[in-house]
């Protein structure tokens, strides 16, 4: 498989370097200004007929809300997701209140559209995020008991980076993201 090590000149330079730390600084906290900034920038995330089908538990370091976290998160993301200035528990609304009717059949979009505002955001303010599933969502469920009509999701963390990635960061080429899901006979390229 090709990958492209460089993003192509044009797209943004929030985009261009963007990446999911190894590492958090542990020293780099996120203010109560910077929490609000991430969490009016997925505010803003587009959403079918405006649903806005998302919302977020947020932890910070010292806070009882960061210790509710941590004993959920799996020996693989606690390595290094305990370092970060900020851990968000991702929601989203999957039915009508009190009914087992679809709240949206693009909730789950919707709110990977407001992580993605959210990680640009944080991007713009020289921290990182990254995203994750490595936890018991069973035993986060229950301890965070959200409505019923939500389901927790993942979990984002987000701070400083203590690292950068080296090398080849694993990206498929464009002309992969248009012809991958094809037969070989519809294929294009841009």
């Amino acid at each position: 498989m090709h990958h492209d090590q460089e993003p192509s000149g044009g797209i943004h330079p929030l985009l261009a370097g963007r990446f999911s730390p190894y590492r958090f600084d542990p020293s780099v906290t996120v203010d109560d200004a910077g929490l609000r900034l991430l969490l009016e920038a997925a505010r803003w995330a587009p959403s079918a007929g405006n649903s806005q089908p998302w919302a977020f538990f947020t932890g910070r370091p010292g806070e009882p809300e960061h210790d509710r976290l941590l004993p959920h998160l799996a020996p693989s993301s606690a390595r290094w997701a305990t370092q970060a200035g900020l851990l968000v528990v991702t929601l989203t609304r999957r039915y009508v209140e009190g009914t087992q009717l679809l709240y949206s059949e693009f909730a789950d979009y919707d709110l990977g559209q407001a992580v993605a505002h959210m990680t640009v955001q944080a991007q713009a303010m020289g921290l990182a995020a990254r995203q994750f599933r490595a936890f018991d969502l069973e035993r986060l469920t229950e301890e965070l008991d959200p409505n019923p009509d939500w389901a927790i999701v993942s979990m984002i963390a987000v701070g400083a980076a203590a690292d950068r990635p080296a090398g080849d960061r694993g990206r498929r080429s464009v002309a992969q993201l248009c012809s991958a899901p094809w037969a070989a006979s519809e294929q294009t390229s841009p």
